[in-house]
């Protein structure tokens, strides 16, 4: 082989070192990064599973019956505690 051609063989196979080794970088950064996705997701569900039974709470303690609901579990549960 000419020296043109292992000039140009050289130069292909770093390139393609290069690459590789970038490719590789980036995907262990994309593994952390879906890692750190699905984190957020299961707060963010957590979060809105929180809102769905405070908002049940407000939404109990707003109507006349839910208010008389919990007045008379609250009453049984301390009226049963006595006994």
């Amino acid at each position: 082989m000419n020296v043109a051609e292992w000039i140009l063989v050289v130069f292909l196979s770093v390139t393609l070192l290069i690459f590789l080794i970038t490719a590789i970088i980036l995907t262990v950064k994309l593994i952390g990064l879906t890692k750190e996705i699905q984190e957020v997701v299961i707060k963010g569900q957590d979060i809105a599973d929180d809102v769905e039974g405070i908002t049940k709470n407000v939404r109990n303690m707003t109507n006349v019956s839910g208010l008389i609901k919990t007045v008379l579990e609250t009453f049984n549960i301390r009226v049963g505690k006595k006994k």
